[in-house]
């Protein structure tokens, strides 16, 4: 096949242009690529054995020793978010699209719907409360917002274990990318998006079977934004002081840079845009715990 964008000569197993991330074989995706994981109305999940990486760009004492957790194969859809809120506040609309314009304080009530829909405790409070919706996003009540990484609810990943599985866990690799090294086979940026969205899943995965975790959207982190400490530590929750979130991955609207594995930001956890979205993680309360990891078990 041939490329329409590009003109470059692409293999017939490739779904995208390598070279420039253009989709080439038609499917029923609003992207014009088939997604790799069959949709669904609940986030399918991904094991994650816990293991110990350096984290950080060239931060070789900075060792983190995380648990084995789960973590969802994609971004949170725009379905998957609907089917639990009743709502889809997109801008870029596409029912396997990521999730948008979802704040950080509304990224923790979907987490706790949802754990409560599974039939899980929720792991988000405020004093005895884990119905959120009652707290304005504005309100400094949401100052004292705590999580409890002992439920076996849903919740945002830590920034520790988003950077631990997009460099593919315990087999921790020294790509730039979630996936390797070429942007435009795993990510959606701004040089190959064409100023959009696109459905989860048209990218290829990291070794762990993890999909958009660099482009498409950027995701909410758990962790204030902070210095990184540089020492050895095991499980951290990142800062609780702080008047930003951190947020990773890049988006449709960045460049390279901002998509690389170890790039930080952080915003308001009252902001809103059409470049950020979240994944949700779950404890593994028993190493024994099932995880889906393979392309015909997961359902995004």
């Amino acid at each position: 096949m041939v490329c329409s964008k590009c003109g470059a000569n692409v293999a017939e197993q490739f779904k995208f242009c390598p070279h420039c991330g253009t989709p080439v074989s038609g499917s029923s995706s609003g992207d014009g690529a088939a997604p790799a994981v069959q949709s669904s109305d609940i986030p399918g999940m991904v094991l994650v054995a816990g293991g110990t990486f350096p984290m950080g760009l060239n931060e070789v004492n900075r060792k983190i020793s995380l648990s084995t957790f789960e973590l969802g194969a994609t971004p949170v859809t725009q379905r998957q978010y609907e089917y639990i809120m009743g709502n889809n506040p997109s801008k870029l609309t596409g029912r396997d699209r990521p999730v948008e314009c979802v704040n950080w304080c509304e990224a923790l009530i979907y987490c706790n719907f949802l754990s409560i829909k599974e039939g899980m405790t929720p792991c988000f409070s405020i004093g005895n409360a884990t119905d959120l919706t009652k707290v304005d996003t504005r309100s400094p009540l949401w100052k004292r917002v705590v999580c409890n990484f002992t439920a076996n609810g849903y919740r945002l990943p830590t920034e520790a274990e988003w950077e631990y599985a997009a460099r593919g866990g315990k087999n921790t690799d020294i790509n730039q990318f979630a996936g390797g090294n070429n942007i435009d086979e795993v990510a959606w940026y701004g040089e190959n998006s064409n100023v959009s969205t696109h459905d989860v899943a048209t990218k290829k995965p990291n070794g762990l079977g993890l999909y958009d975790m660099c482009g498409n959207v950027a995701e909410w982190c758990w962790d204030c934004m902070g210095d990184l400490p540089i020492r050895a530590m095991t499980n951290p929750h990142g800062s609780n002081i702080g008047s930003l979130h951190v947020k990773r991955g890049g988006s449709w609207l960045d460049d390279a840079q901002q998509c690389t594995v170890y790039f930080r930001s952080g915003s308001a956890p009252t902001g809103k845009s059409s470049s950020l979205g979240f994944r949700v993680c779950r404890t593994v309360l028993e190493e024994s715990s099932g995880g889906k990891s393979s392309k015909e078990d997961v359902y995004i």
